[in-house]
């Protein structure tokens, strides 16, 4: 009888990760940014094959992906290893040298779309304006770049546009939970509200057509609905709203009078379908729990990437039937899907009462070593849902169980729930995940004594100062990217971000004792767990020297600290060979303290 050896944790890894796609006019061809070849790379597929090919041989990850207008070629924008700073490029359909349209050594720019005729690539810039972004034009037959529009005072953005240009929506950006946009006609700014000083949001807009504008927002609201503008009349008008979702993406079908809306509630992804001559919405039943990205293609034929906490992305199309066709059967090699771990979604109460809700992943019994992960997730205000994360499912099959709080602070609970991590990174979210242990502990799924922790980003930063504030939960900890120090983190990230730093964690200088009592490098003294830090040198975000600083401060006072840095990384982890380092090296870790 021949048996196998246990799945290694490469397995878990070199499933196909895809980040970005699009559908060529003629719904001939897909392209998509994947990591086939352990790299991202383009590869093209044709949809009557689905055997893939490779387009590029660069390396890098794909911040945009669109074809031109007839089809015959590809734009593109890449960074390099992990700055973020993405250049804009041409390439050929079917592969070969990249041609540089947009370049500038340090600033990033970020793909908006084409004017109708297919001359003109829309784009934001950090060029020549760094903090407050500008929107510029580049002529794909003359390479003339024009700027159409610069940000002043915050951050802005070119949201959507009419067919001929003649109307733009610009975002004002001040902070996650405080976008605002307005119609910008005929040189003049018009907001789509009455009161646009009003803190809200929006978060996606279309034109169905020179009158008619459809947007998600929570203007005057806790979650996102459907808003209608008209551009002749300059008023708003709520148009649908559903209870407990969020309304968030839209996609316009002008054939079939149909908008698509991509939707979360809590830790599932949804779509609609709204009917806009009916003004009737439904659902549209998905095969996956979280959304990638969703596509509508010039033929009116809706693509989806999209997975769940046990598969990986995958590409469906929708048929006429409405039915789901999956066009990619990517899954873990050597592994039946039965074998990972779907999460129970269990809701626990707060130090103040407040309800969170929580995902907990259980190790199989057979495996299961008694200990329990807790993963503050990043962000803060994004949230941890029911996606593919192959680090889980590795620990998860090594025995591991995990737990994932979305804490106050995450999205997709509604604009107050949001809105409480702004000002307190380091007081509710902290006390949210202690009381996420104390209920675990409480109700048996875990004993005190195996508890261990490791987050990413702000999860990172969670994990430094839980450490730091709770060392007696916890047996050992990871920090991934993490801040280690408020003050420093303040003066380091992109400067676009700047102007969002006070609302998102305060002023160094009148918060000054808040900023001392919540970074985590106050506690160095009561940091005595064993502890990996694990960093990217080329990370834009959390840069290098947060994590340097905590490291050297700790082995400063003689406290052993494993460091793990990646040259060639940015804020995560683009290829393969270092995701599969990152894990093994966790599960080393963590096996090694239990």
């Amino acid at each position: 009888m021949i048996t196998f050896d246990k799945p290694k944790a490469s397995q878990f890894f070199e499933l196909v990760k895809t980040s970005d796609f699009d559908v060529s006019p003629t719904e001939d061809q897909i392209v998509f940014s994947a990591n086939i070849s352990g790299e991202f790379e383009l590869w093209g597929m044709d949809t009557d094959s689905r055997f893939p090919y490779k387009l590029t041989s660069i390396g890098e990850r794909c911040h945009s992906l669109m074809y031109s207008k007839d089809g015959s070629f590809i734009i593109a924008s890449f960074d390099h290893e992990g700055d973020e700073n993405a250049q804009i490029y041409a390439l050929p359909r079917n592969g070969g040298t990249l041609k540089p349209l947009v370049q500038k050594e340090g600033q990033r720019h970020m793909v908006e779309g084409l004017s109708g005729d297919g001359t003109l690539l829309f784009y934001n810039t950090t060029d020549e304006n760094p903090t407050y972004l500008n929107t510029n034009t580049y002529d794909l037959q003359t390479g003339e770049i024009r700027t159409i529009h610069t940000g002043e005072t915050t951050p802005t953005f070119l949201a959507a546009k009419n067919e001929g240009e003649t109307k733009l929506i610009l975002g004002k950006s001040f902070a996650n939970t405080h976008s605002v946009p307005y119609l910008l006609e005929d040189g003049e700014l018009i907001p789509f509200v009455e009161n646009p000083d009003l803190a809200y949001t929006f978060e996606s807009v279309v034109f169905v057509s020179d009158t008619d504008i459809y947007f998600t927002t929570n203007y005057e609201a806790d979650l996102s609905y459907l808003a209608h503008f008209n551009t002749k009349t300059k008023t708003m008008k709520k148009v649908v709203e559903l209870a407990g979702i969020e309304l968030k993406d839209l996609k316009v079908n002008q054939a079939k009078d149909l908008l698509y809306i991509t939707a979360s509630a809590g830790v599932e992804e949804k779509m609609y379908q709204f009917d806009i001559k009916n003004q009737k919405i439904s659902d549209l039943k998905l095969p996956v729990t979280n959304i990638a990205k969703a596509v509508l293609s010039k033929q009116d034929t809706l693509y989806l990437a999209g997975g769940t906490a046990t598969q990986p992305i995958n590409l469906y199309t929708l048929n006429n039937e409405q039915q789901w066709k999956a066009l990619t059967k990517i899954h873990v090699s050597g592994l039946d899907q039965q074998e990972l771990s779907e999460p129970q979604v269990l809701t626990y109460k707060s130090f103040d009462d407040l309800e969170i809700e929580t995902l907990y992943f259980k190790a199989r019994p057979q495996v299961d070593n008694k200990h329990l992960i807790l993963w503050p997730h990043g962000g803060p205000q994004s949230s941890e849902g029911k996606f593919f994360r192959a680090m889980f499912q590795h620990l998860i099959y090594e025995g591991y169980n995990i737990v994932a709080p979305n804490f106050r602070g995450s999205s997709d609970y509604g604009s107050a729930f949001m809105k409480m991590v702004e000002g307190d990174w380091g007081h509710g979210p902290r006390l949210d995940n202690i009381a996420c242990v104390d209920y675990m502990i409480d109700q048996g799924y875990v004993d005190k004594d195996k508890v261990l922790l490791m987050g990413g980003s702000y999860g990172g930063y969670m994990a430094l100062l839980l450490h730091g504030r709770h060392p007696d939960y916890f047996k050992a900890v990871v920090d991934i990217f993490g801040v280690s120090n408020l003050f420093s983190f303040y003066d380091s990230v992109p400067e676009f971000w700047k102007p969002m730093m006070k609302t998102w964690i305060g002023d160094p200088i009148e918060d000054k004792e808040r900023f001392t009592r919540d970074s985590p490098i106050t506690y160095l003294e009561t940091m005595t767990k064993p502890m990996l830090v694990i960093q990217g040198a080329n990370d834009p975000r959390v840069v290098k020297a947060e994590s340097d600083q905590i490291v050297e401060s700790l082995r400063a006072q003689g406290t052993e600290v494993e460091y793990l840095v990646f040259e060639d990384e940015g804020h995560g982890f683009s290829k393969k060979e270092n995701e599969i380092k990152v894990s093994e090296r966790v599960l080393a870790f963590f096996n090694q303290v239990i």
